[in-house]
């Protein structure tokens, strides 16, 4: 190690002032001690370009593999809502077919009852329109519950898509600042 101060010097100027050599030299001693111990303590507390570049390295590969669990994990959250955002459009599909044919069974049915039932009583069709026109109420409820339904479960995957998006820009833009 290097001092920065001549400490012959210092012996002299301590000299000039009073001191004895013994006492001149043990204070410089004292001096040089202190600072080297004081300097021991700075270069535990500093690292070396070497291991700051190693630690730098460990960094950015830890990165790189979170970026890539990332990536893997956004593909995979996507998929997976997509394959069920589809599978819920089959079963809304295949549900609509079914109230379809059920609205057309009814009605057909209904038709052919009331054909059958003019021509016996006109008081028993007046029942007959009033059964026909709960039942057109009946699906008209039931269509305008299965639209209710089906815009709960739009807005539904919306609401996870939209989460799922900001999730993966608050953690881009953590690893963002964190990189910064």
């Amino acid at each position: 190690r290097r001092l920065y101060f001549d400490t012959h010097a210092l012996v002299c100027l301590l000299e000039g002032n009073g001191f004895t050599t013994q006492q001149s030299e043990v204070i410089v001693s004292a001096l040089v001690k202190i600072m080297n111990t004081n300097l021991d303590m700075i270069y535990k507390d500093m690292v070396t370009k070497v291991q700051q570049e190693i630690a730098l390295q460990q960094v950015m590969s830890h990165i790189g593999g979170v970026k890539k669990d990332m990536i893997i994990l956004e593909k995979s959250e996507f998929s997976a809502l997509r394959s069920e955002n589809e599978k819920i459009k089959l079963e809304l599909q295949q549900i609509k077919k079914q109230v379809m044919d059920e609205i057309t069974k009814v009605r057909s049915d209904n038709k052919l009852d009331l054909n059958l039932e003019k021509s016996r009583v006109k008081e028993l069709h007046a029942q007959q329109d009033r059964a026909l026109t709960q039942t057109d109420r009946k699906i008209d409820t039931e269509v305008a519950d299965l639209k209710t339904m089906l815009e709960s479960h739009k807005l539904d995957n919306i609401k996870y898509l939209a989460g799922s998006v900001f999730t993966c820009l608050t953690v881009a833009l953590g690893f963002y600042r964190l990189w910064i």
